[in-house]
C-alpha cells in the first residue's frame, strides 16, 4: 500500500475523495460533480481511529464464565478480549447448540440497519446468507422508516411501497415543468436528502426547490417545523398527528362543492361510496368539515377551505414525508393522500397525483434508467416465522404471545440467540429502557460492530468489524447514475475483520464452509457479482466499463440519467383501467378495501378514517406532558454513524432540542440552556434552541446520541427514544410510532 492516496469512494450521505497516510484517514473532500455536497464525511478520520473501536474479538465475562449467564449485567459487564480462533470457536460452539437443542427458529437475525454502500461489505446480506447457509432465522418486516407504509399500500395501490416510490413517482423534472401547486404533508427536508440507500453523489433537492420558485410554483409545507421545507414555502404549522383530519376536510371541501373528479373515480378507483358516507359522517354522525379539522389539527377553516379550491384548480402534487406513518395510526394518511389525490382526478396526469418519501432521502425524483445487479445472493431462508420489524421488545419480552399484523394471527417466536450485524438497535427502537429490559431475554446476542455502541455493550459476544475504508467494494445505488470502485485506504484497525471472513471462518467451524464461500474470497465475489451486473447492462443497452477499467478509473458516470428516462407515474393504467389493472384485487385504485374490512378490526372499517393517537396535544396526557416530541433524522450524520466523533465535538452534546420562544418563556428557558426532557417512559438531556420555526407546543430532538443512562438513569447525551412509545403503528403494519410522544421539559440544575 502507498503511503499516501487520495481516491474518490462512496457512502450513503454521497461520494467524497478521500485521503491516507501511513495507515491513517487523514482527511476527506467534496467530490466535484456533486452540486450540494454534504458535510457529514468531514467526520470520517476521527471516527475511523477513535477510541471507541472494538479493537479485538471480545467476549462479555458473565457469560463466559458461565455465572448462570447472568443477563442483567448486559450493559454493566466487563468484556475480557480473546484470541480469534478461540472467539470463533466459542460462537460457532454456541450456534450450534442452539440449533441443536431450539432449532433455528431460535435464533433472531436483526441486523436491520444501513450498515455499508458497498455492494459486497453489506452486512445485512452477509449476516442473512450466513444464517440461511446454517438452517435459516427468524426475520423481520419492513423497516423502522417505512414500515407502516409497505403494508398499507399494496392494499391501496397494489404494489410494493419500494418499487411505488422509485418507479411510479413523478421525477424533479415532471414536476419543475407541469406541476402548479406542491402540497407537502411534512414537508419535503433537503437535509434529510443528504442520504439515501446505497448512495446519492448529486444532492440536488434544495436546488430543484429553487427552480420551482423561479418557475412560480406554489409550494405549501403542512409541518409542525418551518424547516421541513427550503425557504420560500408557505407554512401551515398543523399539530403533529392530525394531518388525516385536515385531508378529511379537504375532501369535504372537494366532495360538497362538486369539485372532485367523478369520471376518474368511477373509471380508476373502486369503494368511494363508503368513504363519502364516511366523510359526510353518515357513518358516525361527525361531518368531516374544515371547522371540524381545524379544531384538531390547529389550521384555521378558511385556510382549509381556500386550498381545497386552489388544488382543485391546478395541476396539484400531494406529497407526504416517511415521517406521517412513523406515528400511531400512521397508515391512515399515506390511504387518506391517496384518496385526497384520487378525487382530484390527476394521477397519471404529468406532475398531478401523489407521491411519497421525496426529500426522505436523495435520489427520489431522479431521472434515470433502472439498472439490476450487484446484489451479493443471501440464498433462501428455510425458517418463513418473522415479526415486523419495530416488534423487537414484544418479541423477546413476550415469547409465545399472539398478535395481529395485516390480516394475520401470529405468535411471537422463542428466541435463544440474537446474531445483529449492520446496525443499532439502541438507536432505531422506541422506549429504550423497555428494549434494554427486552435485551435481557435472550440466551446469546451476537453483534459485530466496528465501535462500542450502545449495542455492542449489551451483547455477550462482539466482533471487531471494519469500516469501508478498510476494505474493498463496488458502489453503486438506485436513482443514481455513477458507478464506483471502493479501494481499500487503509489496514484494518486493530484486529478487526470484514465480515465475510468473519462469517467464512463461523461457516468452517460449522461444516459449511463451501455453502456459504461458494470457493470464492472477497475479491472472487466482487469480480463474480459484476460480471453480472456487466452483462445484465449491456443486455439493457448500456455499456459500462469492464472491472478492471472501472478500478483504474476509480469511478464513471453510466449513461443513463436524463429527462428521456422520465414516465408519468400510472399513465397507462390512467388511460386504460381494464387494460392495465393495477395489482390490488379490484385492479383499480382502492379507497375502499376489502380485504382490510376483512380483517374485522373494528378500528379499520376499510376506509382511510380519523382515529386521535393515544399521545397527541388533545389527549388526555397532555395535562401532565403539555409538549408533543418530534423525533427527525440529525442533519450531521447517518442515523447514529459516526457519532462517537460528532460527540467529540465542543458545545456537541447532549443533543439540541429546538423549542419555540413562547414555550421556553413560560419555562424560564434561554437558548444554550441544560434542560431535562421527561415523560413516564424515561429521561434525556438536551440543549434548548429558541426557534419561532416550530409550532408553539411542539419540541424537536434529533434522533442519533447514542444511548448513555447514567446512574440516576437520565440518558446524558439527548437520545429521543428514550422517550418515545413502543406502540405498533396499528395492527394492519405494526411499525414505528416514534412521532406519537408527549413530553414536558424543565430546566436542568447546574
Amino acid at each position: 500500500m502507498v503511503e499516501e492516496q487520495t481516491k474518490v469512494t462512496s457512502s450513503h450521505w454521497g461520494a467524497f475523495r478521500i485521503t491516507a497516510s501511513n495507515g491513517r484517514i487523514v482527511s476527506t473532500a467534496p467530490f466535484e460533480h456533486d452540486l450540494a455536497p454534504s458535510e457529514i464525511a468531514s467526520a470520517i478520520p476521527a471516527a475511523i481511529h477513535h477510541r471507541s473501536r472494538v479493537a479485538r474479538p471480545s467476549i462479555r465475562k458473565g457469560w463466559l464464565e458461565n455465572e448462570d449467564r447472568v443477563k442483567e449485567r448486559r450493559g454493566s459487564d466487563e468484556f475480557i478480549e480473546l484470541p480469534w480462533d478461540e472467539a470463533l470457536d466459542i460462537a460457532a460452539k454456541e450456534l450450534k447448540c442452539v440449533r441443536e437443542n431450539y432449532g433455528n427458529g431460535a435464533i433472531f437475525g436483526g441486523s436491520y440497519g444501513w450498515s455499508s454502500a458497498g455492494r459486497f461489505h453489506h452486512a445485512q446480506s452477509q449476516v442473512h446468507r450466513f444464517l440461511n447457509t446454517i438452517g435459516g432465522y427468524v426475520s423481520s418486516f419492513g423497516s423502522y422508516s417505512t414500515a407502516a407504509a409497505q403494508a398499507i399500500m399494496p392494499h391501496v395501490f397494489g404494489t410494493n411501497f419500494l418499487k411505488f416510490i422509485w418507479e411510479h413517482q413523478n421525477s424533479w423534472p415532471m414536476i419543475a415543468e407541469h406541476t402548479q401547486t406542491l402540497v407537502m404533508f411534512g414537508g419535503i427536508n433537503p437535509k434529510n436528502s443528504q442520504v439515501s440507500m446505497g448512495g446519492v453523489t448529486r444532492h440536488e433537492t434544495a436546488s430543484r426547490f429553487d427552480e420551482f420558485k423561479q418557475r412560480g410554483i406554489r409550494c405549501v409545507n403542512i409541518s409542525p417545523q418551518q424547516t421541513d421545507a427550503p425557504d420560500g414555502a408557505e407554512w401551515l404549522p398543523i399539530i403533529p398527528g392530525t394531518d388525516t383530519a385536515m385531508m378529511l376536510a379537504l375532501a369535504w371541501v372537494l366532495e360538497t362543492e362538486s369539485l372532485l373528479d367523478r369520471d376518474f373515480l368511477d373509471r380508476c378507483t373502486t369503494g368511494y361510496e363508503h368513504f363519502r358516507r364516511y366523510l359526510l359522517g353518515d357513518t358516525d354522525g361527525q361531518p368531516k368539515t374544515p371547522v371540524w379539522a381545524s379544531a384538531l389539527c390547529g389550521i384555521d377553516s378558511q385556510t382549509i377551505e381556500v386550498l381545497a379550491r386552489h388544488m382543485a384548480a391546478h395541476r396539484t402534487l400531494i406529497t407526504v414525508a416517511w415521517s406521517l406513518q412513523r406515528a400511531e395510526n400512521g397508515e391512515q394518511p399515506y390511504w387518506m393522500a391517496a384518496t385526497l389525490a384520487a378525487m382530484l382526478g390527476q394521477i397519471g396526469l404529468p406532475g398531478g397525483g401523489i407521491g411519497y418519501g421525496y426529500g426522505a432521502i436523495g435520489g427520489l425524483g431522479v431521472s434515470v434508467k433502472r439498472l439490476g445487479g450487484l446484489t451479493f445472493p443471501q440464498g433462501e431462508n428455510p425458517v418463513k416465522d418473522f415479526i415486523p420489524v419495530a416488534r423487537i421488545a414484544d418479541m423477546l419480552l413476550s415469547p409465545g404471545t399472539s398478535y395481529d399484523f395485516n390480516g394475520e394471527s401470529r405468535h411471537y417466536p422463542d428466541i435463544k440467540l440474537v446474531y445483529w450485524c449492520g446496525g443499532n438497535p439502541f438507536h432505531h427502537h422506541q422506549d429504550l429502557n423497555r428494549l434494554q429490559k427486552a435485551f435481557n431475554q435472550p440466551d446469546t446476542i451476537i453483534v459485530h460492530e466496528p465501535w462500542w455502541t450502545a449495542t455492542a455493550q449489551r451483547a455477550d459476544i462482539v466482533f471487531p468489524a471494519t469500516t469501508p475504508y478498510e476494505r474493498e467494494d463496488i458502489g453503486r445505488a438506485q436513482g443514481d447514475a455513477y458507478l464506483f470502485h471502493m479501494p481499500q485506504m487503509i489496514p484494518p484497525v486493530e484486529e478487526s475483520r470484514n465480515d465475510y471472513d468473519i462469517f467464512s471462518g463461523l461457516a468452517q467451524r460449522l461444516g459449511v464452509s463451501g455453502v456459504f464461500t461458494e470457493s470464492r474470497d472477497s475479491a472472487q465475489w466482487q469480480h463474480y457479482m459484476y460480471e453480472a451486473f456487466e452483462r445484465e447492462a449491456r443486455e439493457s443497452g448500456v455499456d459500462v466499463p469492464s472491472f478492471e477499467e472501472l478500478k483504474q478509473s476509480n469511478w464513471v458516470e453510466l449513461p443513463i440519467a436524463g429527462p428521456e428516462y422520465s414516465a408519468t407515474p400510472f399513465a397507462d393504467f390512467r388511460s386504460d383501467p381494464q387494460r392495465f389493472p393495477l395489482g390490488t384485487p379490484s385492479g383499480r385504485i382502492e379507497i375502499y378495501s376489502s380485504t382490510i374490512a376483512g380483517f374485522n378490526y373494528p378500528e379499520d372499517p376499510g376506509h382511510s378514517v380519523w382515529r386521535p393517537p393515544v399521545e397527541w396535544l388533545g389527549s388526555d396526557h397532555a395535562g401532565q406532558f403539555p409538549l408533543h416530541l418530534v423525533s427527525p433524522q440529525p442533519g450531521d450524520k447517518l442515523h447514529s454513524q459516526l457519532e462517537c466523533a460528532i460527540a467529540d465535538r465542543p458545545g456537541e452534546r447532549p443533543a439540541p432540542l429546538s423549542i419555540n420562544p413562547v414555550d421556553a418563556a413560560c419555562r424560564r428557558i434561554d437558548t444554550g440552556a441544560l434542560v431535562r426532557v421527561f415523560n413516564n417512559r424515561g429521561a434525556c438531556l438536551a440543549r434548548a434552541v429558541l426557534t419561532e420555526s416550530v409550532r408553539e407546543g411542539v419540541v424537536v430532538l434529533p434522533t442519533g446520541a447514542w444511548f448513555s443512562p447514567g446512574s440516576d438513569t437520565i440518558d446524558s447525551q439527548g437520545n429521543p427514544n428514550v422517550l418515545t412509545r413502543d406502540r405498533g403503528t396499528s395492527r394492519i403494519g405494526q411499525g414505528s410510532s416514534a412521532h406519537s410522544t408527549l413530553v414536558e421539559v424543565i430546566p436542568f440544575p447546574k
